[in-house]
């Protein structure tokens, strides 16, 4: 008698959306996956529906027109699912509609969400990506330990972060979180050897001073590997997304206008990297 084997089981993750030729989500023309649950509940979080790991229905009131059929599926769009379990093949059928459009430097980007809250399926998807020749990126805000942040980033070309402001206890009280772990995991991206940016969302009232965004671009300009440093101006897009089931939503806050966010872009032309605001270089 043979021993039957059995094969293991597919690894899986819960996706909240695949984007298609994304050209905001590194560079080139790119597959965005978007993988549900994060880390942190940043107060101005524009992926409010990807912070719960679970599904869950998403309810759009300016859509609803009262009909009272909500069990039956909502026709108007007012109530949408948000999460689907998906395969690591299941999630690259998808990636391959777009690879055509690649090019030479477009490729799939692992964002969130945090994915380095699902680092198996994080890890698996790029590695399948690679094997296709297909190039990969992550948006990561790395609040995890070094040991998980590198069983994924080994497996990208690509690498976005965030460092939302220096001070521990100001990060703790808008997101949720230390920055400890971020900070160390930055210091280290050099280990990688492949290129990175580190980026900055500008938050009225909370980390717009220039001593904050000099104090940030600072500790990062003379990394290896760095390519840009990037301020990012906040949008309110989140509280446009449908509230979930979760008990985090994002509040409202001022946009910064284009007089301060250029006003800090020239400030940081001091620093020896280069600088740009929203994608443009100062």
């Amino acid at each position: 008698m043979y021993e039957q084997k059995m094969s293991p089981a597919p690894v899986t993750g819960m996706i909240s959306n695949l984007q298609h030729c994304s050209v905001h989500d590194g560079p080139g023309i790119r597959t965005t996956v978007f993988l549900k649950s994060c880390n942190m509940w940043c107060q101005w979080c524009h992926n409010p529906e990807t912070i719960s790991f679970e599904r869950e229905m998403l309810f759009y009131p300016e859509k609803c027109i009262g009909c009272g059929m909500c069990d039956e599926g909502c026709f108007a769009g007012a109530k949408v699912p948000c999460g689907d379990r998906m395969t690591v093949d299941d999630v690259f059928q998808d990636i391959q509609l777009d690879q055509p459009y690649y090019g030479k430097d477009g490729g799939v980007t692992v964002s969130g969400g945090e994915p380095l809250c699902q680092p198996e399926f994080a890890r698996a998807l790029l590695i399948k990506c690679r094997e296709n020749g297909i190039h990969t990126a992550i948006e990561t805000n790395l609040n995890v330990p070094h040991e998980v942040a590198r069983s994924v980033l080994s497996q990208c070309d690509f690498i976005m972060c965030d460092l939302k402001m220096m001070d521990e206890e100001k990060h703790r009280e808008y997101t949720g979180k230390s920055n400890k772990l971020v900070k160390e995991n930055i210091l280290r991206l050099p280990e990688f050897n492949v290129p990175f940016i580190v980026r900055t969302p500008v938050i009225p009232g909370v980390n717009d001073s220039p001593e904050e965004i000099l104090s940030i671009g600072t500790f990062v300009s003379e990394l290896k590997g760095l390519q840009y440093y990037e301020l990012l101006p906040y949008h309110p897009l989140g509280l446009s997304k449908g509230t979930g089931e979760s008990s985090f939503h994002p509040k409202r806050f001022e946009k910064p206008s284009k007089e301060q966010m250029l006003a800090l872009g020239q400030m940081l032309k001091k620093l020896p990297c280069e600088i740009r605001i929203a994608g443009q270089s100062v």
